[in-house]
């Protein structure tokens, strides 16, 4: 199903176009000649090797009593549970890798080309990350954003844009997605390299800060309001061994992002060299002169 939408396909292409043969540039998924070479053996060393109670992290969240979870915790993992284990060490965080400009294009009969275009980012504990996720957000993230009215609203050159930021434990990326007509892919490489350089250079004006910002600020509350979210969001701090801010604190956080924090991180990640990664009807040793 995931090789079927070129949408999903496209993200793989980018991501292994960025990162290379390392577990960023690897699809989560493996492969059908990787999924096909598990046995059932090394599966079940995995599961038992790996899923102990000892290495898990264990989030609630809702209407209930932190002593009675605890409690009930203790006694369903009772039979298993190992007191004295010792829980391996995490894996180590590496130094980000130098990036070089790539290209990957992806041969499908699909009546529409999906691209990525992207430059490496910021890790997930990095302080710009506030600045980050304004310019994003004001940059690609709505239909008020620049990347929508400059390539949609103005040109009618796509279906879809959008802008996004990742941050991983040790690497990070920027990129812009873009659905469109296979003859407008050229147009619409020169018209979203072209404003990401006007963002490096000028940064954003003071109404897309207050609209970022407040796209930023609702997101954040608004997903507060599942509980769902709520206890993915303690578990994923445990996980990551990151201090859990309340939700005043982060919004505090992106309140004080200034133009200047916002210009700064756009020129660093900005000129960068970008990857681009392109499903379509193309041959796969097409060039796109945008790039490189």
């Amino acid at each position: 199903m995931h090789e079927d939408d070129p949408t999903d396909v496209v993200h793989d292409d980018f991501a292994s176009a960025m990162f290379g043969d390392t577990p960023l540039g690897r699809p989560v998924l493996g492969t059908i000649d990787t999924i096909e070479g598990i046995s059932r053996q090394s599966i079940n060393r995995f599961y038992r090797r790996t899923y102990r109670p000892e290495a898990m992290v264990i989030a609630a969240a809702g209407n209930l009593d932190h002593a009675t979870v605890v409690r009930q915790v203790r006694a369903a993992f009772a039979p298993v549970l190992d007191e004295s284990a010792v829980v391996g060490a995490a894996r180590a965080v590496r130094r980000p890798r130098p990036h070089a400009a790539a290209m990957k294009v992806t041969r499908r009969s699909t009546e529409q080309a999906h691209l990525v275009l992207g430059v490496p980012g910021i890790t997930r504990s990095d302080g710009r990350r506030y600045a980050l996720s304004v310019l994003s957000t004001a940059f690609g993230g709505g239909m008020s954003s620049r990347l929508f009215q400059e390539v949609r609203e103005k040109r009618g050159l796509a279906y879809s844009v959008y802008s996004y930021a990742q941050g991983y434990a040790d690497d990070g990326l920027f990129g812009v997605y873009v659905g469109c007509l296979p003859a407008k892919v050229d147009t619409v490489l020169d018209v979203c390299l072209s404003e990401m350089q006007r963002l490096a250079d000028d940064g954003l004006t003071p109404d897309e800060i207050a609209r970022g910002k407040g796209q930023v600020r609702g997101g954040t509350v608004l997903g507060q309001e599942d509980t769902g979210a709520r206890m993915t969001r303690i578990a994923k701090s445990e996980l990551h061994d990151d201090p859990l801010l309340s939700i005043d604190d982060l919004l505090s956080h992106v309140d004080r992002v200034t133009s200047d924090d916002i210009r700064a991180v756009a020129r660093e990640l900005l000129s960068a060299p970008a990857t681009l990664a392109v499903i379509g009807p193309f041959d796969e040793t097409t060039t796109f002169n945008a790039v490189g």
